[in-house]
């Protein structure tokens, strides 16, 4: 038996069966190469799902994580620690917004911006202001509340009842989304691009409808920058490549580049709802993943990642555009920075099952759509090799 069989039967006897992993174990990387068990290398077009902005074992991200680890890792949030404090700082100037919160995860991000708007209608609109607006097809995490947000009915199959108070509408309807506004609603929960549900983009159109609601029916506008933000999209978050001002926004994933971190950033008139013991988290904010995160911030500054995302995505999209005249398989390509979803005419399962045999790492989206998520850093070779590599994945299925 192969060590990575070893592995992997190993992992079947401990772990719950929640994951189709097959038999993919890795022991290491660098930047955007990735090694499994048994020596192999691939080219990793997942990064995490859109977490490590970095790559593998990025050595200032590790000196970082080795420093803070020597000097101080936890210490609840009895009491104040300097990391939280200057990533909290960098977060709010770079955002526009007033206020963090620091989590674990991108579900206990939007749980708590769930909490905190509900509390907000409560206390500005009455008691019965509690209901929150989202989109089908959108993913806002695993969490009861998070999930039941989510507008994807198969997930919330032999799990209910799921929670009450949420509403949901096709993703870029504004006629639905405004004859759906009453005076419960508090709140809006939206993605700019749904990057689990088909890598669906919102139009200029909803924005606008956005925009004026937000203006008129004193409703708060959550965007779930889960997977969007952090520079995937080419500015820092996706919602700056528009005119919406959130009142809420969320993140996570991209934020630690890898180390659990999660953050709800909020205006001042909103977050003053979230007062002393109203809402709390053991583990977040803690010195090593804030220390993490102040990292992240700085290196997309210093390096100037964001300008690399919006020119390598010409590159790339230039690149599969070829590729898509190559082959009558790419139904569509869509997406914006380096969060890009090609919609295929195959089973998108085998062609990632495929790619994986041709040295190369991909996931999926919904709707057949293959999701590709660099490294924020990945440079026009890396490009090349992965075109070269998805052309002859593709080229087994014509």
């Amino acid at each position: 038996m192969s060590e990575q069989s070893e592995w992997t039967k190993r992992g079947q006897q401990v772990l719950m069966n929640t994951y189709q992993r097959g038999e993919k174990v890795f022991t290491h990387g660098k930047g955007a190469w990735i090694t499994n068990a048994e020596g192999q290398e691939f080219l990793d077009f997942v990064s995490g799902i859109a977490t490590n902005v970095l790559g593998h074992a990025d050595s200032g991200l590790a000196q970082a994580i080795s420093q803070q680890a020597q000097t101080l890792i936890h210490t609840s949030n009895l009491f104040w620690n300097q990391p939280a404090i200057e990533l909290a700082e960098a977060l709010v100037k770079l955002s526009n917004l007033d206020k963090t919160f620091f989590a674990n995860s991108g579900t206990e991000a939007n749980e708590g911006a769930i909490k905190l708007a509900r509390k907000w209608g409560q206390a500005t609109k009455g008691e019965a202001a509690t209901d929150i607006i989202t989109m089908e097809h959108s993913f806002h995490g695993r969490t009861f509340a998070a999930l039941t947000a989510t507008g994807q009915p198969e997930m919330h199959q032999n799990i209910g009842p799921m929670l009450s108070g949420f509403k949901y509408v096709p993703f870029n309807d504004a006629t639905a989304l405004k004859s759906t506004i009453n005076q419960n609603t508090c709140a809006i929960l939206v993605e700019i691009i749904q990057g689990e549900g088909g890598i669906n983009i919102m139009t200029p159109d909803f924005i606008n409808a956005l925009i004026e609601i937000q203006q008129e029916h004193d409703v708060l506008i959550i965007i779930d920058e889960i997977q969007t933000g952090m520079g995937r999209t080419g500015t820092l978050f996706a919602y700056q490549n528009t005119d919406l001002q959130p009142d809420i926004i969320t993140l996570a994933k991209g934020l630690g580049g890898g180390i659990p971190i999660g953050a709800i950033l909020a205006k001042e008139g909103i977050a003053q709802y979230f007062d002393i013991g109203s809402h709390g988290t053991t583990f977040g904010g803690n010195p090593l993943a804030t220390a993490a995160g102040k990292y992240i911030v700085e290196e997309i500054q210093e390096k100037d990642l964001l300008a690399n995302v919006q020119q390598k995505h010409d590159y790339l999209m230039q690149q599969l555009k070829l590729l898509q005249t190559q082959t009558n398989i790419i139904k569509d390509i869509r997406g914006w920075g380096l969060l890009l979803g090609l919609e295929l005419d195959v089973p998108v399962a085998d062609v990632i099952q495929s790619a994986y045999g041709n040295g190369l790492l991909v996931t999926s989206s919904k709707h057949n759509v293959l999701r590709l998520l660099p490294p924020l850093n990945v440079n026009t070779t890396e490009i090349d090799v992965f075109i070269e590599r998805l052309a002859k994945t593709l080229s087994q299925f014509n």
